[in-house]
């Protein structure tokens, strides 16, 4: 990674709290410059309510953080000026055409007058819209109206972009594309600051913070996710009559979950030798003999699954 990179994003024990309901509890990271950084979590985890602390839209209840170098209780006027942000409802008018959502945009950001139509230039560029410029914003597809709304997310040139799941709703090979360009802002030194649901996505990002019911659970690289994050060891089944066979090989002793995988089942459990010949024995006696057992390294998915029962099982479900 060459020289100790700046510091984008940090907050320390941040906290937000409506009324007795605790959103956002005591989570602290930090964000170097010019990294991808993923934030994971089902739904109603935190995920949102935090961008909004950073983006300076709500006041954290307690806790201290910077974006930018400026500070969150404080200057949130001025980290909306210097932060791009890119929800998943694309903020743009349908009845207005692609050129006039730029114009209106480069309003809201009071760009010079001098730099107003290079930069409209740079947004249609990036977003590959050359052809839909006069078009109204409603006739555009999903990808194409997600390409627009990130453009305008970057006409000031922020050092740091917010995308709230930026490809919610949108196909694969438009989320690969997007994708793409994610990657060369980072490596131009924008700092990406993403939340997403979709476990695939996720390998993109340089390092991942798990969020869940307000609790910061698990942070690390995909990899680190993957090798130390998760103790549980993952076991590939392959063998006819997967669909069947799920659920039964959930009870085998050992077992934490079963899962069907494509055609295969994913198992997790304490011990892959063990739980193998386990499973093996079972399937033996229910008249399956042509099995194949492979211990994997598991998806972020696994991971993604198997801390959120723990923190379940350590907790009580609530």
């Amino acid at each position: 990674m060459g020289d100790k990179k700046e510091i984008a994003v940090k907050v320390t024990e941040l906290v937000k709290t409506f009324g007795s309901f605790t959103a956002v509890n005591r989570v602290s990271f930090e964000v170097g410059q010019g990294e991808i950084f993923g934030f994971l979590g089902p739904n109603g985890a935190g995920k949102s309510t935090t961008i909004r602390m950073l983006c300076g839209i709500i006041t954290p209840t307690s806790g201290a953080g910077t974006v930018g170098g400026l500070d969150i209780m404080k200057d949130q006027d001025r980290i909306k000026e210097h932060i791009g942000y890119m929800s998943q409802k694309f903020s743009l008018y349908d009845d207005l055409t692609v050129e006039e959502n730029i114009n209106f945009y480069s309003g809201i950001y009071k760009l010079p007058k001098e730099v107003k139509a290079s930069r409209k230039e740079d947004v249609i560029r990036l977003a590959g819209i050359e052809d839909f410029r006069h078009q109204l914003t409603k006739t555009l597809s999903g990808g194409w109206k997600q390409r627009l709304a990130l453009g305008c997310a970057m006409l000031h040139h922020p050092g740091i972009i917010f995308l709230d799941e930026p490809t919610s709703g949108v196909d694969p090979i438009t989320r690969a594309n997007f994708w793409k360009i994610i990657r060369e802002m980072a490596a131009s030194g924008i700092t990406v600051f993403v939340t997403t649901h979709y476990m695939d996505e996720a390998e993109n990002c340089n390092r991942l913070c798990l969020i869940y019911k307000g609790n910061m659970i698990a942070m690390g690289s995909p990899r680190e996710m993957k090798t130390t994050c998760m103790k549980d060891e993952v076991l590939d089944i392959r063998m006819e009559g997967t669909e069947d066979w799920v659920d039964r090989i959930a009870t085998v002793p050992g077992v934490k979950e079963a899962a069907l995988f494509g055609t295969a089942i994913h198992a997790v459990v304490k011990s892959a030798e063990k739980e193998g010949s386990a499973i093996r024995e079972f399937l033996s006696k229910g008249g399956i003999s042509d099995v194949k057992i492979t211990k994997i390294l598991p998806t972020l998915e696994d991971v993604f699954v198997t801390l959120i029962e723990n923190y379940d099982e350590a907790h009580g479900k609530s």
